[in-house]
């Protein structure tokens, strides 16, 4: 299972590596003078937005491709596009090319996340489906530490090199996961809907039984919950009609916690630090350019440590509690970093105690959104919807996220520390929408998920009710 969830986990760190490599190259004096661009304004949102756009556009193979072909294959396509995007940008001399290559990583690095959550969330126990969904998302950080520890050092050259190679490197996590995803087995769920019962069968028996039985009573069990919920002929093939996500009481239900992880976690104030953290650290005071590289790879090390942490324990504190206790902490921080960069009057002690907060924040949300952005859209959306409702949920999220990408550049160039008090103010609305709405999915099977979300009020049914994971605890595995 470690094996399975590493090779999975490459397609995060593309995520990781493709989101974060264009904050650190954007601060480089080298890639400003060639392409004649700024650190902020209009023409650096197009740059940063477009890759938005690609990843937006990766809604289409993302709702056809997992159904069709399965999980696997949908990371090995939206890999080789990242690739090819990767290529073009490192070898773009003009900012066309550059923007096209974007494009394609964008694109490509949202098909294969939106298969690899998918493939994971099927094949992991449930009891600790939270830790290992959690780590897939958290490897996000591994991609970003790798982007801006690399800048670090090419900043220093003086060569074109400097913001090209970084570029280049982008392809390796791509690579790694195209290279080993077909020697993995395929998600038990989607062999189930193929007609592959059997097949099914023994990966569940290998995977989730610790005799590898077939006939385990651990694995009847899931066997029966799986024909109870998936029917033979699988998921709806009617890829662009999304209306299944809708149709009911308990759809619509899932499709607002799905609407809820893909804006809140873009929008929570996290996209403005990995986004613009050197422009963050200039409005501070902090000018030189190799600081600012450093400090942005210094909180890639922090935040994956946040992440790892929430991970850890998400499948212990439950979902709904650690999205509340993060959130509630972004608020108090968010707070204090308003106050003290509040005013630009020279003095380091106030700057450097705002930039301490500014790392926080991230550990903070890492913490608690990192893990769940991989648990719980996946968690709550039932089969027959899964691709088409991860599908949704990137939509959700990178059109969220073109708000960061084509509006704070103007917005932090024109309003400075204000907008920190704009997050503030939404993050408080954010903590009212979790307390009220969010289901707790904490140790249930995915089947069992299904039964929470046709009661008529989830949320209060799910944290009524303590439940435990009956094969675990009544059955041998």
């Amino acid at each position: 299972m470690y094996w399975i969830v590493l090779v999975v986990s490459f397609c995060s760190g593309d995520n990781g590596f493709d989101g974060t490599v264009m904050s650190s190259i954007n601060s480089m004096k080298q890639y400003q003078h060639y392409f004649g661009m700024s650190s902020s304004g209009a023409k650096t949102g197009i740059v940063f937005g477009i890759f938005t756009i690609g990843s937006l556009c990766g809604v289409i193979p993302s709702a056809i491709l997992p159904d069709k072909f399965g999980r696997r294959f949908t990371m090995f396509f939206g890999n080789a596009v990242l690739i090819v995007g990767a290529l073009i940008t490192g070898t773009a001399k003009t900012k066309g090319a550059f923007i096209g290559g974007r494009f394609l990583t964008g694109l490509g690095s949202a098909t294969a996340n939106a298969g690899a959550k998918s493939y994971l969330g099927e094949i992991t126990p449930p009891q600790t489906r939270g830790l290992f969904l959690g780590f897939q998302n958290s490897f996000y950080y591994v991609g970003q530490l790798v982007a801006t520890g690399m800048a670090v050092s090419t900043g220093r050259w003086s060569s074109e090199w400097s913001w090209r190679l970084p570029l280049f490197v982008q392809m390796v996590p791509a690579l790694l996961n195209a290279v080993f995803v077909f020697f993995l087995p395929e998600s038990p769920r989607w062999l189930h809907s193929r007609g592959k019962q059997e097949q099914a069968r023994q990966i569940l028996a290998n995977l989730h039984s610790s005799t590898g039985d077939a006939k385990s009573p651990l694995v009847e069990l899931e066997i029966e919950e799986i024909e109870e919920k998936i029917a033979i002929d699988g998921s709806d093939k009617r890829w662009w009609d999304f209306r299944s996500l809708f149709r009911t009481a308990a759809d619509r239900y899932r499709a607002g916690m799905v609407i809820l992880m893909g804006s809140f976690g873009q929008l929570s104030g996290n996209g403005m630090v990995t986004y613009f953290l050197p422009v963050l650290l200039k409005n501070a005071g902090i000018l030189d350019q190799n600081k600012q590289l450093t400090l942005t790879f210094v909180n890639s090390v922090t935040s994956w440590i946040g992440a790892l942490t929430g991970s850890a324990v998400v499948d212990r504190v439950g979902r709904r509690r650690i999205l509340l206790i993060s959130t509630s902490g972004l608020v108090v921080i968010l707070a204090i970093v308003s106050g003290l960069l509040s005013t630009n009057d020279g003095n380091a002690a106030r700057a450097n105690a705002g930039i301490s907060f500014i790392y926080l924040f991230m550990v903070v949300f890492s913490f608690g959104w990192t893990p769940m952005q991989g648990v719980y859209a996946t968690e709550c959306l039932a089969y027959e919807a899964r691709a088409k409702g991860l599908a949704f949920y990137n939509l959700v999220a990178q059109a969220s996220s073109c708000i960061n990408t084509f509006g704070l550049p103007v917005a932090l160039q024109k309003l400075g520390w204000k907008v920190y008090v704009i997050f503030l103010v939404w993050d408080v609305f954010e903590v009212v929408i979790v307390y009220i709405f969010a289901v707790e999915t904490k140790g249930l099977t995915l089947e069992e998920i299904d039964e929470v979300f046709n009661q008529p009020n989830p949320r209060k049914y799910s944290v009524e009710h303590r439940f435990k994971f009956k094969a675990n605890k009544n059955l041998p595995v």
